[in-house]
């Protein structure tokens, strides 16, 4: 479902634990200009942007279930810059006297990033204040992972490296939630895969290793079989696979038909798969093209897609469909104004 409204009016309007997990990125404040009244990130301070958004995902904690979760993706700015710029469509005389209409960033406006008493240049930190507030309001701040680019934005700047990462948070509704830290594990290292293979606390490995080195060193030699357990005092599982770092190198992804602050599906991927399970509803307030839903669609779960813009519900309505109908799950998605 795609709903055409603002993103408090339009949670307002579902009901509670409706939703297992939120998979989101809101506009980042005093970045962009989307045209469109009511929108967000054009606040006159900061704090006043994240007060927003902190009432805003006030009402996606009683959206969602008991055990759900909420995943954020929000990138910084920096106090007394200016930025943005709209994208119009220029009409451009060919010297055949011909004309060739295309679209692209020809007007730019001030943003000024009021921050307070903050002298320009300055990081405002906007990622860990969100982070903050939401957890002062009730949230779970559970983790934060970096979102690092191999392919960032160059930048004009000679006093600072470029930026080539972004921050996810991780919050969760209540103490105990669900995730799934089996389905986005990752493959161990052939190397770590060939030293398991020779420790010396496996009961098959004991004899044909016995004058291996051990993990350790000397140290354990004597007891491997009490240094190899967990803290519970169960003996180690050994598995090809390790638990996901909270570091996920992943290059950006243009989609032409869309606005430029799309985040690439195997960035959420990992969100909607530890988040949530099969059937599930998986919830994004800032919907724009669509991303959340398309790989919801693609992982069997289904989606609530919100956007204030109503070119951008019609794009995403496409762009699901299309994925579905590759998936040959073609569904009816639906609009509400």
């Amino acid at each position: 479902m795609i709903l055409h409204a603002d993103a408090l009016t339009a949670l307002r309007t579902l009901p509670d634990a409706s939703a297992q997990t939120c998979v989101t990125s809101p506009p980042y404040y005093a970045l962009r200009d989307y045209a469109t009244d009511g929108q967000i990130g054009l606040e006159d301070s900061p704090e006043k942007y994240v007060a927003r958004l902190v009432e805003i995902f006030r009402e996606v904690r009683r959206v969602l279930r008991d055990d759900g979760t909420l995943w954020v993706v929000i990138g910084d700015s920096f106090a007394g810059s200016r930025g943005g710029r709209r994208d119009t469509e220029r009409v451009c005389e060919l010297p055949n006297g011909s004309t060739y209409k295309f679209s692209r960033p020809v007007s730019t406006y001030d943003i000024m990033r009021n921050s307070g008493d903050l002298p320009p240049k300055n990081l405002i930190g906007i990622p860990w204040m969100l982070a903050f507030a939401l957890r002062a309001d009730g949230w779970y701040l559970r983790q934060d992972i970096i979102w690092h680019k191999k392919n960032p934005l160059p930048e004009s700047v000679r006093d600072r490296c470029t930026k080539a990462h972004e921050y996810i948070f991780l919050l969760s509704k209540s103490r105990h939630y669900y995730y799934d830290a089996d389905a986005i594990s990752e493959p161990c290292a052939k190397s770590t895969i060939k030293r398991i293979g020779r420790s010396p606390c496996r009961p098959d490995s004991r004899k044909r290793n016995a004058n291996l080195p051990r993990y350790g060193g000397n140290q354990y030699t004597a007891t491997p079989e009490a240094f190899y357990r967990t803290k519970s005092g169960n003996a180690y599982n050994y598995k090809p696979r390790r638990n996901k770092r909270s570091v996920w190198t992943v290059s950006t992804q243009a989609y032409r038909h869309a606005h430029f602050a799309t985040f690439p599906p195997e960035l959420i991927r990992p969100c909607i798969l530890a988040g949530s399970r099969p059937g599930d509803v998986v919830l994004d307030p800032f919907f724009g093209a669509g991303t959340t839903g398309v790989v919801a669609v693609e992982e069997g779960r289904d989606y609530i897609g919100i956007d204030i813009n109503a070119e951008y519900c019609e794009l995403a309505r496409k762009r699901i469909a299309n994925a579905a109908q590759q998936l040959n799950v073609f569904g009816t998605g639906k609009i509400q104004q």
